[in-house]
């Protein structure tokens, strides 16, 4: 530490003034906004929730850092942009990010180490995991003042690419490597997220997807009785017992079914009527179309929803199954089945920003637990997000545009007897959306 701030590094001159930078500025951070996260924690408990539900097996008379205050440092480390457990090394000493752990800088109290950190991933069994993923959705019914009278569970699974010999890992050619392929629930309408579970790198099967989705089902079911509920999901979605388990349970569905030569040969009509009006007037065309449609493994026909057009670049034919009775087959498939391409974002954001693919612990177990991490970060920012900016220009920003503008502010600390201050940059351009965002998140917890 004493080299860092003997240390000086020089830059070109300044108008015959030398120029140079070291390490001694005291008591400064450059993660201010984590504070606005513990805010978020506040308005909607998901960290409190995570630790509610674990038990903490360690020795009373070893343990220095509560599993709460672990867990709130290492969720707020991945919030800020540190999704790596090393960070925690040097960020332990960090101002803002111990006001946050309810710790004052003036104690000497350092925070949890990446050791400790470790520990706490590698230490958490099943049935913890069990009941953090409850608690995920606990938190989500939470959210809401009152029961929704409609929600969308959009579901979806992703590449979470492995480099060394984790448990349960397996090569996928179609990602070309060995990799997870964990599922992810969201919300459809305001991108809340639900429950994310660590999965082999295989494709779910229908049996599988039955299963995750009659464990959130029973949750969500003993607190929204009168919900509607709609699924949506793409094409591998679309099993027999998917639309089996959706019917018994009463859900409505709506998914991407693969078109097969059989859809074609129902469609044949519709698809050269559509490539003539092209031919003629070199225009693109479009049509859409209502089959009844059954797959040999299905038990019954189902309502197909059939995308047929003709562009410069060929024809094509897509199609939806379904069991929602709106009449507009077009309605149905471009406000509600095409508007699933906002979950790409809830994933873009929970993977590319928060890097929840950092699943490199050897046992299947602690991976889980680092999904689950990263997972309750992407529910702060959400809330801050979703609470603190709404009405302004960032009401729908991407998570890294947030953590940029409103996480990475450097701030002096002044401590004194009665106050700890943090004082903020006076050339800070956001000045007025930041008063705003903390207004909005007070107001929401008091």
């Amino acid at each position: 530490m004493m080299e860092d701030t003997q240390q000086t590094l020089f830059f070109d001159n300044i108008r015959g003034k030398h120029i140079g930078a070291d390490f001694g500025g005291g008591t400064v951070t450059s993660d201010a906004g984590v504070l606005l996260l513990r805010q978020a924690e506040r308005r909607c408990g998901i960290i409190a929730a995570m630790a509610s539900v674990l038990h903490d097996r360690r020795h009373r008379s070893y343990v220095q850092h509560p599993l709460r205050r672990l867990l709130a440092q290492r969720i707020y480390q991945i919030a800020c942009g540190y999704q790596d457990g090393n960070d925690s090394d040097e960020l332990r000493h960090d101002p803002a990010l111990q006001c946050a752990c309810e710790l004052l800088p003036s104690a000497g109290n350092a925070l949890g180490s990446q050791p400790t950190m470790s520990r706490l991933e590698n230490g958490l069994s099943r049935s913890d995991l069990y009941r953090i993923g409850l608690s995920f959705i606990r938190t989500f019914v939470s959210s809401y003042p009152t029961p929704p009278r409609r929600i969308i569970l959009d579901i979806d699974d992703t590449d979470d690419a492995v480099h060394g010999g984790q448990q349960l890992s397996l090569f996928n050619a179609y990602y070309g490597g060995y990799c997870y392929q964990p599922i992810h629930l969201y919300e459809g309408h305001s991108g809340r997220f639900i429950t994310a579970l660590l999965r082999p790198g295989k494709r779910p099967c229908g049996t599988e997807i039955t299963s995750v989705l009659r464990h959130v089902l029973k949750q969500l079911r003993r607190y929204w009785p009168e919900t509607l509920i709609i699924l949506r999901g793409d094409s591998h979605y679309s099993t027999p017992e998917v639309h089996e388990f959706c019917e018994q349970h009463g859900l409505l569905y709506v998914l991407g079914q693969n078109v097969n030569s059989r859809i074609l040969e129902q469609v044949w009509l519709q698809r050269d009527l559509v490539a003539f009006h092209y031919e003629q007037s070199k225009q693109p065309q479009l049509s859409y179309t209502d089959i009844d449609y059954r797959a040999d493994s299905w038990k019954q026909p189902h309502r197909l929803v059939v995308k047929c057009t003709a562009t410069a670049k060929g024809s094509d034919v897509r199609a939806i199954v379904t069991n929602i009775p709106w009449k507009d087959g077009r309605r149905l498939y471009e406000r509600l089945y095409c508007a699933r391409g906002r979950m790409e974002n809830c994933i873009k954001d929970h993977k590319s920003v928060l890097h929840s693919d950092r699943t490199s612990c050897e046992r299947f177990a602690a991976n889980q637990a680092r999904l689950f991490l990263h997972s309750a970060a992407y529910v702060l920012l959400h809330t801050l997000r979703h609470i603190g900016l709404t009405g302004t220009e960032y009401a729908a920003a991407q998570f890294d545009t947030l953590q940029k503008c409103f996480l990475k502010i450097g701030a002096r600390v002044v401590e004194s007897s009665r106050r700890l201050l943090l004082h903020l940059p006076s050339s800070y351009p956001l000045k007025q959306t930041l008063r705003i965002l903390h207004h909005n998140l007070l107001a929401s917890t008091n």
